[in-house]
């Protein structure tokens, strides 16, 4: 696969967030924001009565994308901003396109827009630089 300005990284979708992940999550990151786990908690927010997925959640379904694409040690940096929540049960994709190739020492570089969906419309959105695999990828 050549990697080249304005290729589109494929896509990684999470077709169901899992509020039991949630609250999960909740527990590990010792998160005590009932958002994450408490329907009560987001409906008296005017939100409905739909967990709100963790940041690091979302954020990780990019984090998956960069990898699937490039290899588990590949992202060497990562920024994000976050827009709307993401609520269970919805159907979130990653996505992303490269905007510049560079090289850093021996390493090639790919620069990315990236974003995760949710009916066509981004939730998060940013940057990512992603050092390219030298035995699947060939830079031009």
């Amino acid at each position: 696969m050549t990697v080249e300005v304005g290729v589109e990284i494929p896509e990684w979708t999470m077709a169901d967030v899992d509020p039991q992940r949630m609250k999960t999550m909740a527990a590990i990151l010792r998160d005590p924001y009932p958002v994450h786990w408490d329907r009560q908690s987001v409906a008296a927010l005017g939100r409905g009565e739909r967990v709100i997925n963790q940041g690091p959640l979302n954020l990780s379904y990019i984090a998956n994308m960069l990898m699937a694409w490039q290899g588990a040690t590949c992202i060497r940096r990562l920024q994000v901003s976050f827009g709307d929540p993401v609520l269970d049960h919805e159907h979130v994709t990653a996505a992303g396109t490269v905007t510049s190739i560079e090289t850093v020492g021996a390493e090639q570089r790919a620069h990315c827009e990236v974003r995760l969906m949710r009916d066509g419309q981004p939730v998060v959105t940013g940057t990512a630089v992603v050092a390219l695999s030298t035995t699947t990828t060939e830079v031009s």
